[in-house]
């Protein structure tokens, strides 16, 4: 049987150059489906069960974030359920997979895939609690369903916005929101009953339905970076911050949570609105409660290790997190978790992965808490 390559499947991304019989594949990481940015890649070799394969990416110094190659493991799964690290090294320009694959068909990619289907099927879960509400937004350009949970009492005197997967490739994102509202609709876990006592949640699970299907790392169906369009969404570019940020004007915020994944450094942490002229010291005081609170909840979370300061240009406000901070006042985050392992507790099986994102999506409740609370 000769070695297959396909990605013909939900999130499936790669352009084949060459393969042989004896496992010597070439590949380029295939662009987003309508904008120059290679990063993200999700394929299946057939045919190859015990043949040490030498999975060669070409053009992986031309991806949008090299940086995001050292000391990057690819994942693996033979059922798509469970995923492992392979050996992976970058010599500054070719990427190199080496596996010899225990099962006729293997799967690859850039990180644990969050597919459609376990996204409807988390939405379709959690309808089924009282607590919960699924709100249908409206449509993605490609015409998929936008949609939103809302968890708790909508009459709640705060509201508390989650966003995830603007960035479509940044899987682990979705993972996230699976813990935390797995966690809110736990009746045994006290940081979720107390968190809907003082807040409603409004949780939109994947911002980018679009580019998520297509395999696409950062932008949606138009090519466009959601998380550069906040300050002037359309419904024909961007209708995905558009309509939540239409809902949001009607329900106000008094929390934003963006959740993402980082190519380059292999830790988790957030990005505040510092770089807003108008950031305040009460809100910074708040920022900086939050962050303390959030590294007691969760060793994986840290402070370290970051962005860093930037100053503040007009295209600050078209970022989500800023953007929420001017529009409402309120505290926002943007958190980012790697795509490689977490440096301050490395797993040499799995990196992060996506139970481990969930796990943090359930511990961030902590921090929220305290901070409804002020």
């Amino acid at each position: 049987m000769s070695i297959k390559i396909s990605s013909q499947f939900d999130a499936g991304a790669i352009d084949v150059v060459s393969v042989t019989s004896a496992g010597d594949i070439d590949l380029n990481i295939r662009k987003d489906s309508a904008a120059d940015i290679t990063q993200w890649f999700y394929f299946r070799v057939q045919g190859a069960q015990a043949v040490p394969l030498a999975i060669r990416f070409l053009n992986a110094s031309k991806a949008a974030y090299p940086d995001g190659w050292k000391d990057y493991q690819a994942v693996a799964s033979y059922d798509r359920d469970t995923w492992f690290r392979v050996p992976t090294s970058f010599d500054g320009e070719v990427m190199t997979i080496e596996h010899a694959p225990e099962h006729d068909s293997v799967y690859y990619a850039y990180f644990e895939p969050y597919s459609w289907e376990r996204h409807l099927a988390l939405l379709d879960s959690a309808q089924l609690s009282p607590l919960t509400q699924l709100v249908d937004l409206g449509s993605t350009v490609d015409g998929r369903d936008l949609n939103m949970l809302i968890i708790g009492d909508q009459e709640a005197e705060k509201k508390v916005w989650v966003i995830a997967r603007q960035h479509p490739g940044e899987t682990m994102a979705e993972w996230f929101v699976e813990g935390m509202v797995e966690a809110l609709l736990d009746p045994a876990d006290p940081f979720a009953s107390q968190c809907l006592k003082e807040a409603c949640f409004y949780i939109v699970p994947n911002m980018n339905p679009d580019g998520s299907v297509r395999g696409n790392l950062r932008t949606n169906a138009a090519g466009a970076n959601l998380n550069r369009e906040w300050n002037e969404p359309s419904m024909a570019l961007s209708p995905e911050v558009y309509l939540v940020k239409q809902k949001m004007q009607e329900t106000g915020c008094d929390m934003f949570l963006d959740i993402h994944g980082d190519e380059g450094l292999p830790y988790v942490f957030v990005a505040g609105s510092d770089a807003l002229p108008t950031f305040s010291k009460e809100q910074k005081a708040a920022q900086e409660k939050f962050i303390e609170d959030f590294k007691i909840a969760s060793p994986d979370f840290q402070s370290e290790h970051g962005y860093g300061e930037s100053p503040y240009t007009p295209e600050v406000l078209t970022m989500g997190s800023p953007h929420i901070t001017h529009l409402f006042g309120c505290l926002s985050l943007t958190l980012e978790m790697p795509f490689k392992d977490n440096a301050n507790d490395p797993d040499e099986v799995n990196g992060w992965n996506g139970a481990r994102s969930a796990k943090l999506g359930a511990a961030i409740l902590q921090p929220v808490l305290r901070s409804l609370r002020g």
